[in-house]
Formats: C-alpha cells, structure tokens, sequence
C-alpha cells in the first residue's frame, strides 16, 4: 500500500519522463543569473519608493540642534536629548513628518516677543504680526474698560457680570482674529513630574513620529524646570478650531494613558493666548484655557 502511495505521489510513467526531461533542460546559472536581474530591479524600485516617500517628508525644526531630525532614529533622539538632563535648551522639539508647516525661525521672527518664538509651526499664510497688533489691542480695550467699570461706584454684582462678558467679548474676538489670520494652533497640555517625563516624553515623541497625534510636540527640558517641580510636555494640534481633531487628539492620549479616569484633566490652549500673554490670573479675567479633557471626551 505505501509503495502504490508512493508511486501515485511521482505520478505515471509518462509524467516521471516528462518531468525529468525538463530537469535534464534546466540551466541553473542561466535562471540564477535572470533571478539577480529581476531581484537587482525589484530593489532599485523599492529604493526609489522610499526616496520618494522620505522626500515627501517634512521637518519645521530642521538642523534645530535640540529638536529630532529626519536623518536619525526618534531612539537616538531621546538617546541624545533626555528632559531630565538637558541644561543648554529650554524646549525640546519632535514634529509630525507627515504635515508641512511653516520653519521654526518663521515664528520667532514674526512675533517679536520674548519666549513666543517656542510655540508650535506655523501653517503657511499665517500673519503673526497682525495678530499680535490686533489682539494686544483688543486686551487694551478690556483694560480700559475695567478701568472706567470700577470708577463708576455700581453694585459689585453688576461689575462682575460686566467685567464677565467684557473678558467673554475679547476671548471671541481674538479667536476670531486669529482664525482670520491662520494663527490657529494650539496644545493640549501636560505636566510630568521628574520622575515621569522621560518615560512620557519617550511615548509622546513616537507617536508624533508615527502620525497618531497632532502637528508636533515638546517637552520642557531640566534648564527650564529648575524653579519648578513638573515638566510642561505641548500638543500641538493644527487647528483650536477644528473640533475633530481636537477630540481625536484627546482620544489618542487617553488611549496613550496620558488621561486617567479620576483626578485633573488635560486643558487645551490656544496659541494666540500664549502669544498675547494670557496666562492663569491674567488682569482681563480671561480663562487660560478653551477645552477641557473631560468634556470633550464626554460631551463632543
């Protein structure tokens, strides 16, 4: 039984012949050499796609010397820039290869104030001098508003309610203004304690690499957490107004981990608040924040 198995395996007499006449007509190094020449053309096309594909690839902070570059791995980049012991820079940058946006330079050379050049890229057509004309203009406004409010002698009742829509007027204003003029990236913000920054900055940085966030990221290095005991790290999204992606931010990093079910949420920020100085406690009354974690999770 197994050698009529066998036999029916090989096939008949006729097939076995056929067969072997075309081992005997094979000519190895002939195929081989065809082999190379297919394989040597095969790899000069995948070669080519991936010229193509890292050509298409873009980098805001090119030659920055502490943010990522294109030409090494985002393991040499936390390898040679690690939060918790970098003195000679404030920021550290990694930004989304996979979407253009303005270089870094274009920023600071535009906004003409001090610590504003470490906000996110900018997209293209974005006029920040105009923001910046308008926007600290419009809290001018307020100001004197306030002003001329607590010289009245009215109800402290009626002040505050004032002084509630006079902030609310401005912040729709401003955003506004900076939708109009393309100023329109903001950041999802979160603080690290020294112990947690490497390990959070190590997540957050591969998966801006990898597209699965926004536009770019940063994390506040040793140099700039001397006098404090948190590291800020910055998401940066295209868009404060579009809510979407916002959300889908916010959904990554729950998914990331970086929002946990009980204790503070994330709070996003624009940057033209960061630009004109709006900051928790600022003399207009204005919230520093637009979005909180917790409802745009649950209620968008």
């Amino acid at each position: 039984m197994l050698d009529s198995d066998d036999s029916d395996f090989y096939g008949d007499e006729v097939e076995r012949d056929q067969l072997q006449r075309r081992v005997d007509g094979l000519k190895p190094a002939a195929w081989w050499r065809r082999h190379a020449a297919s394989a040597s053309r095969a790899e000069r096309h995948r070669s080519a796609k991936v010229s193509t594909s890292i050509s298409h690839l873009h980098n805001p902070y090119a030659g920055v010397a502490y943010a990522w570059q294109l030409t090494e791995t985002v393991n040499d980049f936390l390898s040679r820039l690690p939060p918790t012991v970098i003195e000679d820079y404030p920021w550290i940058y990694i930004c989304n290869p996979y979407i253009a946006r303005k270089p870094k330079e274009y920023t600071a050379k535009c906004t003409n104030v001090v610590g504003c050049e470490d906000e996110g890229p900018c997209a293209d057509g974005s006029d920040l001098a105009t923001l910046m004309e308008g926007g600290m203009e419009r809290l001018h406004m307020v100001s004197r508003f306030i002003d001329h409010l607590r010289n009245m002698n009215r109800p402290q009742s009626v002040v505050t309610q004032e002084l509630r829509k006079a902030s609310f007027d401005a912040t729709e204003d401003i955003l506004d203004l900076a939708q109009h003029l393309r100023v329109t990236c903001g950041k999802w913000m979160i603080f690290c304690t020294v112990s947690e920054v490497d390990a959070a900055w190590d997540v957050i940085a591969k998966a801006t690499a990898n597209n699965e966030l926004g536009i770019a990221a940063k994390v506040a290095s040793k140099l700039a957490t001397r006098a404090n005991t948190e590291h800020l790290i910055c998401v940066y999204t295209a868009d404060f107004n579009d809510k979407q992606d916002v959300k889908r931010v916010a959904s990554a990093l729950h998914r990331l981990g970086f929002l946990p079910s009980t204790g503070k949420p994330l709070y996003y920020k624009p940057d033209v608040y960061t630009y004109l100085g709006i900051s928790s406690q600022n003399p207009w009354g204005i919230k520093a924040s637009i979005y909180d974690s917790r409802i745009v999770l649950k209620e968008w």
